[in-house]
């Protein structure tokens, strides 16, 4: 018999796991909707998820937060009912070759400043900014990204008064070493710069395909932690960026230039970005790398399904790339196939499972082989830009490890699912759970 969360939940098959519990599908009982349930034993030695349902309550209703649906104790079990997001950008990066262009980067980088300036705002400080924790919505939501995973955030000023937290030093290391400040792995309390600075690194890594301290060998976590930190500091900005264009260097220069309780000038790091992407003649179409990847990926199977409808005789083949016109895309539907139009079409066929694009593409009904460019889009906007949805659900984006609380022997997550490693993006089947 299914297990109901909170009277209301059924709970589905698990999709991931991590020191933090483990998470799952579920479809309300009432409307049919899938959201994801994390759930953590109560008896677990750190717990963590009523914390983390209490910072979804505070930052409720901001862009690009998953929505608190429930939370709180079922049976010997801490839950917590969240919208059900999209791939994470660790995913899409891996999915690309891991590597994004400038233009991709652009885009999202202003979207994750803002998100960042939203948690600051409220108060908290997230501390393990990665790009595990930053995933695309779905259906409409498709190009926002939000930012998830507040196990590790604290709150670093009074809610009340403002006060700051005050200045610490031989603080242990919180959040993920790979993408921590310099000042994080000296030990210094973190605040608002340190976020931002985590970010800078995440951005970086998205341009270069990784940075420079990745793959150190050590005996230990903690040999590892300072051979990353003595790496991290004696690699100077402009090394770090020489690739780049300037600004990134000039973003890591301002972080480094703030004081332990300033607050940061979120709109002049966004605009360094959105100035930089005028200058390079981008448009804000947002059509991602993992758009035009997609886009190739469905005509390149089109091709191949037309062809072998042919006779033998009249058969062509080729090896040659296929040229994608990005005009094409921003009319396209979730280009070409959404994750809304695909449950839509799961749901007529009763069906229940993950297909991969290699098979389902090779499946889907003549409807969704038909789909093109003259399909028109739900319209989405960001400042004044028409935003096609083009993002797909993974659910690999929820099977990632959790961060250890702070305090124990494990406070960083070190290389978490950093090995090279091969993603395909699925889609979830929800007719049903």
């Amino acid at each position: 018999m299914a297990r109901i969360i909170g009277e209301k939940y059924k709970l589905g098959r698990k999709i991931g796991s991590g020191s933090f519990g483990e998470i799952f599908l579920a479809t309300h009982l009432e409307t049919n909707e899938i959201f994801a349930v994390k759930i953590e034993n109560t008896e677990t030695n750190h717990p963590q998820l009523r914390y983390e349902a209490k910072i979804y309550r505070t930052l409720q209703g901001g862009h690009g937060i998953a929505y608190n649906r429930w939370s709180g104790k079922d049976g010997e079990d801490n839950v917590l009912v969240l919208d059900l997001l999209g791939p994470s950008l660790e995913d899409l990066f891996v999915y690309c070759g891991r590597k994004f262009s400038l233009k991709t980067v652009l885009m999202l980088a202003e979207q994750m400043i803002t998100r960042i300036e939203y948690v600051h705002s409220k108060g908290y400080l997230h501390r393990d900014i990665k790009p595990d924790n930053f995933l695309m919505g779905l259906g409409k939501k498709a190009n926002q990204v939000y930012i998830i995973d507040f196990g590790l955030a604290k709150r670093y000023r009074e809610a009340f008064t403002h006060e700051h937290i005050a200045y610490r030093e031989k603080k242990n290391l919180t959040g993920t070493a790979r993408y921590a400040s310099c000042n994080t792995h000296l030990g210094i309390e973190q605040s608002r710069r340190d976020d931002l600075e985590s970010l800078g690194y995440v951005l970086v890594y998205f341009l270069s395909g990784s940075l420079p301290w990745q793959g150190l060998k050590a005996a230990t976590k903690k040999q590892k932690y300072d051979k990353i930190c003595e790496k991290k500091v004696a690699t100077p900005i402009e090394v770090l960026c020489k690739s780049h264009p300037v600004e990134f260097a000039s973003y890591f220069h301002y972080c480094h230039s703030l004081k332990f309780d300033q607050r940061p000038d979120y709109g002049f790091l966004k605009r360094l970005f959105r100035d930089l992407f005028k200058r390079e003649g981008y448009e804000s179409d947002f059509v991602f790398d993992w758009t035009v990847l997609k886009y190739q990926q469905a005509q390149k199977t089109k091709t191949q399904a037309q062809s072998s409808d042919l006779p033998q005789a009249s058969r062509v083949t080729s090896s040659r790339a296929m040229p994608v016109h990005t005009e094409k895309l921003k009319g396209v539907n979730d280009a070409p196939y959404t994750a809304a139009s695909y449950l839509a079409e799961v749901r007529e066929r009763k069906l229940y499972n993950l297909i991969r694009p290699d098979v389902d593409m090779q499946h889907r009904s003549s409807r969704a082989q038909n789909l093109n460019s003259n399909n028109l889009t739900e319209k989405h906007t960001m400042g004044n830009a028409a935003v096609p949805s083009t993002s797909v659900a993974l659910p690999s984006a929820f099977k990632r490890d959790f961060p250890k609380a702070e305090g124990t022997d494990e406070a960083a997550n070190v290389d978490q699912g950093n090995g090279e490693r091969t993603v395909s993006i699925e889609f979830h089947g929800f007719g049903g759970i």
